[in-house]
């Protein structure tokens, strides 16, 4: 078990007032840093906890055929596919790099990826830089950074206009059509208009700021939610030491092998060194060289939109990743010297908002293998749906959703929001229930959504049409002429 001084140090933290917790955080900076209200702002104060935000006009920062907000797996491939087929296109992203949990989430792993268009174009360009590792047909290991470089040149060279380091702040519609979204960033507050916007975001913070109905979790808007994963980069002295521990080591694509006996006997490792992990699939995948990810971590019912709840998981995985290779290097031997060299800007986060769409894709869709005319994607990966809270993964870390999946389609009408016109969904905030998002929400399923998105908004656009007034075969046709149909 886990040294009870430090669970017992971790418990003492977080079981203070998560208010307190984030005002100490803050306060750091020095009390000087913050701002004094204006006499006009302090007259807007209207009790003690409410602030009325004065009224400003904000510049506009252009007007474009498409918006995608979130530059994840999904995102930058909506805005590559719609700025290919000639929209004017605008990529806007929270963290300091493209690719999401690709990148900023230090993910490395990519799973249901055997599939035409982007996912073929980028596997062949991470070859080309030596950057791709465990070549089975649908998953493979991969380079991070070498990801982030690559996802660059492509929307360069295909024209996609994108913002870093900014995040999108509030939505608004005429009428029922989003027109306009705000975005906060160093350059302060800034207005961007278009004709379709593209909600990547990962969390469906664009259909839930524009008033689209979403839900979270099993339904509704509170968890249980599948549990945050703190991935970690890692050096180690000779990785061939540690190959029975080292997932997939032999790259010969033989899953059964070289995976849960792998995890198997990493995990009695981290047990031999008195250590108990929150993840009861403990995991190394061997990126290149002596470079290795870890992936150990579960952070359990965390709302992914609650900033408070984000910090507190975030802090509190990062602890358990340093407590559990300390250990490993204690043992000595062939874990002597590893040594932690990143940790992700953002944790991990599988389960956030779903914003409701024209179609709901269900478990029962996997359980028939639905089929449908405007299938965007078919996804394979099985559901997934890691332990809602710590007792239970110690008992079933990854359940199936009590069904037994048969390859299903996800239609276009998922990723076309229900309730507010001129707004699409790619990635895993589309429109499904809790079972069939434990299946679609990988992020080879993603790119083949940001994908269809893309096409859709790029047509609708030049064309003065919503999305939902799109044919899909016109998009499916216009993905062929771009190469990335069969």
């Amino acid at each position: 078990m886990e040294s009870t001084e430090n669970q017992n140090r971790l418990s003492a933290m977080f079981s203070l007032n998560r208010r307190k917790f984030i005002q100490s955080t803050l306060a750091g900076a020095g009390a000087a840093a913050l701002p004094v209200l204006a006499s006009d702002a302090q007259a807007a104060l209207k009790t003690a906890d409410e602030f009325k935000e004065p009224a400003r006009n904000l510049p506009i920062k252009g007007e474009f055929d498409v918006v995608v907000c979130g530059a994840g797996p999904a995102g930058v491939s909506a805005a590559i596919t719609a700025a290919r087929a000639g929209a004017k296109t605008q990529l806007i992203e929270v963290h300091g790099c493209l690719g999401g949990v690709w990148t900023a989430g230090l993910l490395t792993y990519i799973f249901d990826f055997d599939k035409p268009g982007l996912t073929k174009e980028i596997k062949v360009k991470l070859d080309e830089r030596n950057a791709r590792r465990n070549k089975i047909a649908d998953q493979f290991v991969y380079h991070p950074d070498e990801m982030k470089v690559l996802l660059e040149e492509m929307c360069i060279e295909a024209g996609v206009k994108f913002r870093l380091l900014t995040r999108v702040s509030s939505a608004y519609k005429d009428k029922k059509q989003l027109t306009t979204i705000v975005t906060d960033s160093k350059s302060g507050r800034e207005a961007w208009k278009a004709k379709v916007f593209i909600d990547a975001t990962g969390d469906g913070d664009v259909g839930a700021q524009a008033g689209n109905s979403w839900e979270i979790g099993h339904g509704g808007d509170t968890c249980p939610c599948q549990p945050l994963t703190l991935n970690t980069l890692a050096v180690v002295r000779d990785p061939a030491a540690l190959k029975q521990f080292i997932s997939f080591y032999t790259n010969d694509g033989d899953k059964k092998n070289w995976h849960v006996p792998a995890v198997e006997a990493f995990k009695k490792e981290i047990a031999r060194a008195g250590i108990t992990p929150s993840y009861g699939m403990p995991t190394l995948f061997l990126i290149r060289d002596n470079l290795v990810m870890i992936m150990v971590n579960h952070e359990y019912n965390i709302k992914a939109f609650d900033a408070d709840e984000i910090t507190e998981a975030t802090v509190q995985a990062r602890a358990e990743v340093y407590n559990i290779v300390r250990g490993l290097n204690k043992l000595g031997g062939p874990w002597e010297g590893m040594q932690i060299v990143a940790t992700p800007e953002q944790i991990g986060i599988r389960d956030g908002r779903r914003i409701h769409g024209r179609y709901t894709v269900t478990k029962q869709d996997l359980v028939v293998g639905a089929r449908h005319e405007d299938a965007v994607v078919r996804p394979t990966f099985g559901v997934d749906i890691h332990a809602a809270d710590r007792k239970t993964n110690e008992v079933e870390t990854i359940g199936r959703g009590g069904i037994k999946m048969i390859p299903y389609d996800i239609p276009l009408r998922a990723l076309i929001a229900k309730d507010v016109d001129g707004l699409m969904m790619a990635g895993r905030c589309i429109s499904g229930d809790f079972v069939a998002h434990a299946s679609y929400r990988v992020t080879g399923n993603a790119v083949a959504m940001g994908e269809a998105a893309g096409a859709v908004a790029s047509i609708a656009a030049k064309t003065n049409k919503l999305p939902n007034e799109v044919a899909w075969s016109d998009a499916a046709q216009l993905l062929t002429k771009l190469g990335m149909r069969a």
